[in-house]
């Protein structure tokens, strides 16, 4: 990028390019990306240093590691975080601090103490608290009380850490006191800190080890790093928490100075990182704008911010001085250098859907249902804004518009190929684009919307609609290589999970399936749902009947409606909509039979039998793939060879039904490899070991 590129961009985002100082360094622009986890921590650090490396590339001005524990007693096994024991640990997290400032950008590290927050699994130390008490996780262990001692060697633990982290090449090192995940954050709050010393009972005495965290750090490292805070100002738990108007903000009256940033937000994490469903952008804006009125030190605050506009309102009107972003700069690397050069549209808005946060429940390399690169910048080579040219003259034909069609054709033509995309309905966008009418999924349109807005920007794309393809049309169209990404459908014989062969009753026509309802078939009530997927699709499904006057049931299999939501945050937002909305929860439960319009259940824990009147039961429970398209082609080898069709391959819920993220994922490696070396199927990343 030349220096006078600049120029394009729109005059009203000026101020959000401004430099700002924090402490002895000086951030170039106002863009901070925030601590954020990604699944791969010490167990993969090139992964890391290489994902944290294109953010910088971006033009982020700051970024930050995830936390970074410091001490065996603090081990969040299986979940894999940062690990800073001791100088054997500096090589790896050095590597990224190396390559966020190769792109002129400031390393941030937020190291840490997990205190009761963590059961200590894989070091099997016996975890540390304010006071006796079980571990927050779900485990039968207990942590300890700390005692003076223990409260020593804490201090001196942070500061130790802090003084690697310089030496690590850091520029920013964080106290993190948030999430309910912090030994600092431990000590603050009242239900967790019953001690009678001087570091318990009153504020004033459960804030001292922060400040003395603070001021160790400053002594330690703050001639050349600067110091912050990371605080949660509201736990929304009323008067059992910290509030905003309540000790959140005398902490920051009694701190205000004492940091050279204050990094806020709310907690826990399921607050703090609320899915698009359940929060808008900016929806923090309540808690934390009353930080800049405290203190004069830069205040840099989240909201899933995705609106240049937004980002700028909220600096002139003083609510932060840096706009930052976890799930926004996972979505897009370079929205802030994208805004630099005047194409605000081409920055990939998050959809707020928090597939990315299940990457840290899993432990497995982050994701993205917009950036199908993430996780994949060492491991595969991908790059979010680059990608090999093509290897020939090649055509592509790509059947369906979907999220892995769409995302093949914008890949495939950005390599250089001429892309002929065919869609046999009138609208583009598959499944997206029908489950974005859902309650509470309207954002999740983006997935659809970047990619047609890209698409149709190039001249080597030419898209099809309300254009059916058989195997005739596909050989006679002359395409070198063909992608089929005709989707899948939802069964309805209630095969799934919990269920290997049909459920007696299920040709009934009074059994409907997602599909139906998205096709604008209208169930009679009351409503039995029945789900076996245990994703987002019945819950918002249950809720849809509501607002559509219907009476609904949810009966699940599992212990929770929609249980696998807890990787993505959601589990209890779900439950609490629905019990608000008066949708009844039938757990542990499987289907028997439908007749006579009742639905027969049978209780998995007691093996018990009732029976529920249900004119209409939605079934949701697994998808088959809709490759008819491909098996008639597959089946004649020689015609494709007399075609000149070098393949045929199927993509996303085509070849195996799974997420969005999966389908768009899908539809970037198909266009990625295309007639590339082949390669090692999943290369890995061995240790890496101190000099």
């Amino acid at each position: 990028m030349t220096d006078d590129r600049h120029l394009a961009r729109d005059a009203r985002y000026d101020v959000l390019f401004e430099p700002v100082r924090i402490g002895p360094v000086v951030a170039k622009n106002r863009f901070y990306q925030v601590p954020h986890c990604n699944g791969m921590g010490w167990a993969q650090p090139r992964a890391l240093a290489a994902l944290r490396g294109v953010k910088a590339e971006g033009g982020w001005a700051v970024v930050s590691t995830e936390e970074v524990e410091i001490h065996p007693t603090s081990d969040c096994e299986p979940f894999h975080e940062g690990r800073l024991y001791s100088d054997a640990d500096l090589p790896a997290l050095a590597l990224m601090a190396d390559q966020v400032h190769a792109h002129g950008a400031l390393a941030a590290i937020e190291i840490m103490h997990h205190g009761a927050a963590s059961a200590n699994h894989a070091t099997r130390e016996v975890p540390l608290a304010p006071s006796h008490q079980p571990v927050t996780s779900f485990a039968p262990v207990q942590a300890r009380a700390m005692d003076k001692q223990d409260i020593r060697d804490y201090r001196r633990w942070h500061r130790e850490a802090a003084l690697r982290s310089r030496r690590a090449g850091f520029d920013i090192v964080y106290i993190y006191a948030s999430h309910d995940l912090s030994l600092a954050m431990h000590f603050l709050e009242r239900r967790r800190n019953v001690r009678s010393d001087e570091y318990g009972g009153s504020l004033v005495n459960r804030v001292r080890l922060l400040r003395e965290l603070i001021e160790d750090t400053k002594e330690a490292v703050g001639d050349r790093c600067a110091v912050a805070v990371r605080l949660a100002v509201d736990e929304l738990l009323g008067p059992q928490g910290i509030t905003s108007s309540g000790e959140g903000r005398e902490i920051i009256e009694m701190l205000a100075e004492l940091p050279d940033l204050w990094d806020v937000n709310i907690s826990d994490w399921v607050h703090d990182s609320q899915t698009s469903r359940f929060a808008k952008e900016g929806y923090q804006e309540d808690y934390v704008r009353f930080v800049k009125s405290l203190t004069s030190k830069p205040v840099v605050g989240v909201g899933r911010f995705t609106s240049p506009d937004t980002m700028v309102s909220q600096v002139r009107r003083g609510v932060l001085d840096f706009i930052g972003a976890a799930r926004p700069s996972i979505a897009d690397p370079f929205l802030p250098r994208k805004l630099q050069e005047g194409r605000p549209e081409d920055i990939r808005e998050c959809i707020g859907c928090n597939i990315c946060v299940t990457s840290d429940y899993t432990s497995s390399n982050l994701r993205c249902t917009q950036n199908p690169t993430i996780g994949e910048e060492w491991r595969r080579g991908w790059h979010p804004e680059r990608i090999a040219p093509r290897a020939s003259a090649s055509t592509v034909l790509i059947v369906g518009a979907g999220p892995a069609g769409l995302e093949a054709a914008l890949a495939a033509a950005q390599r250089g190929y001429e892309v002929h995309l065919a869609e046999a309905s009138t609208e583009l966008g598959g499944r997206v684009r029908r489950e974005a009418t859902l309650p509470g999924l309207r954002e999740w349109i983006r997935v659809r919307d970047w990619r047609v807005g890209q698409l149709e920007k190039r001249s080597n794309v030419h898209i099809y609609r309300d254009s059916a393809v058989d195997a005739a049309t596909v050989l006679e169209f002359g395409a070198r290589y063909v992608a089929l990404a005709t989707g899948a459908t939802w069964r309805r014989d209630g095969v799934g999970r919990a269920n290997g062969e049909p459920i007696a009753g299920f040709a009934d026509a009074r059994i409907l399936t997602p599909d139906d309802i998205l096709a604008g078939q209208q169930p009679e009530g009351p409503v039995v749902i029945f789900d076996d997927d245990h994703y987002y699709m019945g819950g918002v499904l249950a809720e849809w009947c509501v607002s559509s006057g219907l009476a609904a049931t949810l009966v699940t299999p599992a212990p929770i409606p929609s249980a696998w939501t807890v990787n993505t945050l959601e589990a209890l937002p779900i439950a609490q909509r629905l019990a608000r909305l008066g949708v009844e929860v039938v757990p542990h439960t499987n289907v028997a039979c439908f007749s006579e319009a009742r639905v027969t259940l049978i209780n998995e824990l007691t093996g018990g039998r009732t029976q529920r009147e249900a004119r209409t039961l939605i079934s949701i429970t697994a998808r088959l793939p809709s490759d008819a398209l491909y098996d008639s082609l597959s089946s004649a080898p020689e015609q494709l060879s007399a075609a000149h069709i070098a393949s045929v391959t199927r993509i996303g819920d085509c070849y195996a039904p799974g997420t969005i993220q999966a389908a768009v994922y899908s539809g970037h490696k198909f266009a990625r490899e295309l007639e590339a070396a082949s390669r090692e199927v999943v290369p890995r990343e061995l240790p890496l070991t101190a000099p």
